[in-house]
């Protein structure tokens, strides 16, 4: 089946989207400039020390995890359908005078683009729901890993996007195991603290613990481990609260938020 009109949609959102985040207190771009990390512990728990290692990201916006990666001592290419994003993302290579490379494409097509093989493919936080068929996208990661390198993913809880958050309170809609798209148009974008407001245009797929788990042993990874997690690192949904530890979770904590795999080849 042909998604192209689905891709160009997103492609469409998600580059008037940049400069909105880029300005956004979410983000904290300048901080960022001036040193700030913008990895959470999740991700750097389960990585590790990435000096000197190759490290592929997918899907990585305008760039700051990558360049965090990069900072961190891995030689890194981001990837991004939009072309707004890594235009961004090379200006901040460039002008951080670190070593990345980035990449415009479909994720779906990383190959086509890429034929680096890395030790490390890295993805994160709200990726996967963009995608209507895991199994190409568990394919294109076994193919650009090395062998014995490590894919790590940390993402959003399927249960969390059952819900249509644009009602008030949040209702569960959507299927577990929907295969049909979600299209949602609404106005503005999860960083905003502006006046500014863009109307979002954008189509969805949500797909259950079971199917990425299949998908990426069907293309002939290992897995090392499937976590679950009731705190998040971001205040994205509504009425979280805040912990101790400065993450967030919700007031009756009934449902996990986070989940990470960890794979190799």
């Amino acid at each position: 089946m042909d998604f192209q009109k689905e891709f160009n949609t997103n492609r469409d959102t998600w580059n008037k989207k940049v400069a909105v985040h880029a300005a956004s207190e979410f983000y904290d771009l300048e901080s960022f400039k001036n040193g700030a990390d913008s990895l959470n512990k999740y991700e750097l728990e389960a990585l590790g020390d990435v000096s000197g290692k190759s490290l592929l990201h997918l899907q990585c916006h305008f760039g700051q995890d990558t360049l965090s990666w990069a900072r961190r001592g891995a030689s890194c290419t981001g990837i991004d359908i939009s072309d707004k994003a890594i235009e961004l993302a090379q200006s901040l290579n460039n002008e951080l005078e670190l070593n990345a490379k980035f990449v415009c494409c479909n994720v779906l097509d990383v190959s086509y683009h890429v034929s680096q093989t890395f030790e490390i493919v890295f993805t994160s936080y709200g990726v996967i729901g963009w995608l209507p068929d895991l199994k190409p996208w568990a394919q294109m990661i076994y193919d650009r890993l090395k062998p014995g390198g490590t894919f790590y993913m940390v993402e959003f809880h399927p249960i969390a996007w059952m819900f249509d958050y644009h009602q008030d309170p949040p209702k569960m809609i959507y299927g577990y195991q929907q295969k049909e798209a979600i299209y949602e148009e609404y106005e503005g974008s999860y960083t905003e603290d502006s006046d500014t407001k863009i109307v979002s245009k954008e189509y969805g797929w949500n797909h259950g613990l079971g199917e990425v788990i299949n998908a990426l042993i069907e293309a002939g990874l290992t897995i090392d481990y499937l976590k679950e997690h009731e705190e998040s690192p971001y205040d994205i949904y509504p009425d979280l609260e805040k912990t101790e530890k400065g993450m967030y979770v919700l007031k009756d904590r009934l449902y996990p938020l986070v989940f990470e795999i960890r794979a190799h080849k």
